[in-house]
């Protein structure tokens, strides 16, 4: 069954693409436990995706049939090569195709990419329209913020709304404010009062510091949006994004640490030497938190050095 933006029921909640972080192993620990109605891969580069990088881009692209619907998010500056890897996405079987319009990392921008597109809308529509042509038959949205510099909602955003996008998210900040800001939220209200205003279908997701499910809900109310993302709210509760988002802080620390010990498994069992373990380490903050003696513990976690330390240490703990 084709996938819909515009049939899910409002409000939806998606997992946002960090890069790093929503691999398909985190992704399944999610869906597992508290799932999104939407996935989304981290970025990959269409360049790599079409070039000699292809091994490491097909590694981010990787995913499951419980992973589902999931979408591809791409990033790049040649809309040649947009072409190229939505034909490949398409045919690799995704249920949509975002393009990242909104990472603020300088390296990033100052090679035209990602959030630099805000000030080029030439070539922001020159690429939108390169992947609908590469991939018709998918979905389209754009990922990005509301500005470069400064707060451009009407002029960027109306911009985008133009483009007969399926889609939009939205991160409710300027690049230049990274995330060092608070969300600001009554520009996606903005946004959505500009979609109604110009007639357009595309759904508005807003994203920026949404803390779980609840909260979410009650920013949709005040702003009108269709959908939520949740990004970094997972790193202080897994079940941010489920009906159950008030269950993690009552987990007791073994149910917890039983995780940790499954997502552990998962990503040696998917990755085993392709991804380091250090990777890793990022998680155990997520698992190992909220209780007594849990950053003595955590320090314990951040010591190990293999997939097999992590799961001896796990293993004593839950035998105490």
């Amino acid at each position: 069954m084709k996938f819909i933006w515009q049939k899910l029921k409002r409000p939806f909640f998606v997992l946002a693409p960090m890069e790093d972080v929503t691999d398909s192993v985190f992704r399944r620990i999610v869906g597992k436990y508290a799932p999104p109605d939407v996935y989304i891969t981290e970025f990959t580069n269409t360049d790599a995706l079409t070039s000699l990088g292809e091994k490491s881009a097909l590694q981010r692209l990787l995913f499951t049939e419980k992973e589902r619907p999931i979408i591809a998010q791409i990033w790049g500056i040649h809309p040649t090569k947009f072409y190229e890897a939505a034909q490949r996405i398409a045919a690799m079987g995704f249920d949509g195709i975002d393009i990242n319009m909104g990472c603020p990392q300088r390296e990033i921008i100052k090679d035209g990419a990602c959030s630099a597109l805000i000030a080029n809308h030439e070539l922001a529509k020159h690429i939108i329209d390169a992947t609908k042509k590469g991939a018709p038959e998918l979905p389209l949205s754009v990922k990005t913020r509301i500005g470069m510099q400064s707060i451009e909602t009407e002029k960027w955003i109306g911009f985008l709304l133009e483009q007969q996008l399926d889609a939009l998210i939205i991160h409710a900040r300027t690049a230049k404010e990274m995330s060092d800001v608070p969300a600001h939220w009554n520009e996606v209200k903005k946004a959505v009062e500009l979609r109604d205003a110009k007639g357009q279908q595309a759904v508005v997701i807003g994203n920026g510091d949404v803390i779980d499910r609840e909260d979410g809900k009650k920013k949709a109310r005040e702003t009108g949006a269709d959908g939520i993302m949740i990004g970094r709210g997972v790193f202080h509760n897994l079940f941010a994004l489920g009906d159950n988002s008030s269950v993690w802080p009552t987990l007791a620390p073994e149910q917890k640490i039983s995780i940790l010990k499954e997502h552990v498994r998962l990503f040696d069992k998917t990755w085993g030497k392709h991804k380091k373990f250090a990777v890793l380490k990022k998680f155990f903050k997520i698992y190992v938190n909220g209780f007594p003696n849990a950053s003595a513990m955590r320090m314990k976690f951040m010591e190990t050095t293999t997939h097999e330390e992590a799961i001896v240490l796990a293993n004593s703990i839950l035998s105490k």
